[in-house]
């Protein structure tokens, strides 16, 4: 990840604006995290820390965080020390990854003292150290022994020691005369890739900085250091001209990083081109924001895959099989299209009969039933008459299209029920909460996929459809999984409403709410980008959405949940929303 030295500094200057406001609560969410609420001039602000060595980092914080009912040890420190304090100051050495959060706070004894909190952002390094005015360790988050590392320890009593650390240039305060000498003393010592020689050259920056500027110097090519030219190293240095400009008077882009899957990969605070139209950015307004999306976003994601990992696992094994099996089946289908050899066969050995006799392994005679009338070789199984080689090929024949038929049925239900897991799969990506994921379960133990949970556990208590309202003022509702949109289309919306679905792409079902009114285009456009980003295709540019009258809309019988039929549809193609841009319409009903 990129929170890196650089980042941090621009995040001290961000948390300047807390300093002289005053600590309220203390929390400890998780076992390495913190949050710490402050009252400022402005109001109150939650500032969290954490020391995860996946996600360690220090920020201004708006989401919510469940605590404990009981809180751990670290947090009674923390609330013995801090609570009432004033924040007098926000310290960084240099671009090191540490900052020092200095409170000003009475002890047991009524005197004012400093107490500084080193917030260390290091990866697996991560650390949270309370120290006292004369430099000594209160306490830490995570003790480290001498059995955990023989160069540093941190334990209570002890003095404050800084982590070892390597002689770096500072981007922020170096000069290009520096920047060439430093590449040359590293070009002495090896040949290595010039993004890993400029991490080793320059403190406090990521590799998907130092690859940045790479991408901007070299213009895309790779270049190692025997490899760099005097007009790359020019550019190069001007790129980091640039870079320290943009940092030291804010003008940054908080840039984070998607796939096309929409799973996140990094962030940084300029504008990232590296990966081409491989990967989506999206800008934030603060580097606390991007921090607070990056890692909201990340931990939610991997927190409803923690707790829902046997459905995906079950449904990824069901897509695996239920795809082999087609595979298979299609195959079988492609083979039994020769059935007209067979039946043609059986019509030349009828017709030659008397030219046949017992023991002959083939016979050669005109197909009268081509124009050409070509001779044609036809095997005979020399150990059956020749009124038994007829019936044979007849049979082939009747087999052929007796499989042709039940295979066609085979294959239509197979993709049928393929579509139907990959809905529930795209259901469950969406899904919020265990309720929502409840739910799902109940729905696959109702097909059949899973066994139903014994006892008398109430079943999930079902959430409403999500609700929007558009810009000229329409409800539009929006199915949650197959169950809901089932219950959405066929018995809520009225048969003047308006239903929307992706075009052959799993997703929900979107009803808009006519009210007996002719709805206008741009509402439609509203609720077709609400399908859009409410279905498989949330990360595509371009996504097909059919709209169509609900009274038009059908259900098959025995059809799966979230099965429709429909005809006399309008097909348009749309940009899913972005997360920031449907906030305004959500919860609106």
């Amino acid at each position: 990840m990129a929170l890196d030295g650089t980042y941090l500094h621009i995040i001290k200057n961000e948390l300047s604006t807390l300093i002289g406001g005053r600590v309220e609560k203390i929390h400890q969410p998780s076992r390495e995290e913190i949050i710490i609420s402050m009252r400022t001039r402005s109001g109150g602000v939650k500032l969290l820390i954490s020391a995860s060595a996946a996600s360690a980092r220090v920020h201004i914080t708006e989401q919510p965080a469940e605590n404990p009912k009981v809180p751990p040890m670290f947090c009674m420190l923390l609330r013995k020390h801090l609570n009432c304090g004033r924040l007098t100051a926000v310290r960084q050495d240099g671009l090191e990854r540490i900052l020092y959060l200095d409170f000003e706070a009475v002890n047991e004894l009524g005197d004012v003292v400093t107490i500084t909190l080193a917030c260390e952002i290091m990866g697996k390094y991560s650390n949270m150290i309370v120290i006292n005015s004369e430099g000594k360790i209160i306490d830490s988050i995570k003790r480290v022994d001498d059995e955990m590392s023989r160069e540093r320890l941190v334990l209570p009593g002890m003095r404050y020691q800084l982590p070892p650390r390597d002689e770096r240039l500072n981007f922020l305060e170096c000069e290009k005369s520096d920047i060439i000498a430093a590449i040359e003393k590293q070009k002495a010592v090896c040949d290595m890739q010039l993004p890993k020689a400029l991490i080793k050259i320059f403190e406090g920056i990521s590799p998907v900085l130092a690859r940045e500027w790479v991408f901007y110097a070299a213009r895309g090519e790779d270049v190692s250091l025997y490899t760099l030219t005097e007009d790359i190293c020019d550019r190069l240095c001007y790129t980091i001209k640039r870079t320290r400009e943009a940092v030291l008077s804010g003008d940054c882009h908080f840039t984070v990083i998607k796939d096309k899957d929409g799973m996140l990969k990094d962030f940084c605070f300029t504008e990232i081109h590296q990966y081409g139209a491989l990967m989506i950015t999206k800008e934030l307004p603060s580097a606390a924001a991007a921090l607070d999306y990056f890692y909201t976003q990340r931990d939610s994601i991997s927190r409803m895959k923690q707790r829902a990992n046997d459905l995906y696992r079950l449904l990824l094994n069901s897509t695996d099989r239920i795809s082999r099996r087609l595979a298979a089946q299609k195959e079988e289908l492609a083979q039994s299209a020769e059935r007209e050899v067979y039946k043609l066969k059986g019509d030349l050995i009828s017709a030659n009969i008397y030219r046949i006799e017992k023991g002959m392994g083939s016979i050669e005679t005109e197909n009268f039933y081509s124009e050409e009338m070509e001779t044609i070789k036809i095997e005979l199984d020399r150990r059956l008459t020749p009124s038994q080689n007829m019936q044979k090929y007849y049979a082939e024949y009747r087999k052929a299209d007796t499989a042709e038929k039940i295979l066609t049925e085979q294959i239509a239900k197979g993709e049928e029920e393929l579509m139907y897991i990959e809905s529930v799969f795209d259901a469950l990506t969406r899904a919020q909460g265990e309720d929502e994921i409840g739910e799902l379960r109940a729905e696959l133990a109702e097909q059949g996929y899973i066994r139903a949970q014994r006892g008398k556990s109430k079943p999930p208590k079902s959430k409403p459809p999500l609700m929007f309202t558009s810009p000229d003022g329409y409800r539009v509702a929006v199915g949650r999984n197959n169950l809901q949109n089932d219950k959405l289309t066929m018995k809520t919306a009225e048969k003047t409403d308006i239903w929307l679905h992706t075009k052959d792409i799993p997703g929900s079902h979107v009803i808009i709410f006519a009210e007996g009114t002719a709805v206008p285009d741009e509402t439609i456009m509203f609720a077709a980008r609400l399908a859009a980003y409410h279905s498989k295709a949330k990360s595509s540019s371009q996504v097909p959405v059919d709209y169509v009258p609900v009274k038009l809309v059908k259900k098959p019988a025995g059809s799966k949940p979230g099965k429709v039929i429909f005809t006399g549809n309008r097909t348009l193609y749309v940009k899913p929303f972005e997360d920031d841009e449907i906030k305004e319409y959500e919860g609106i009903s």
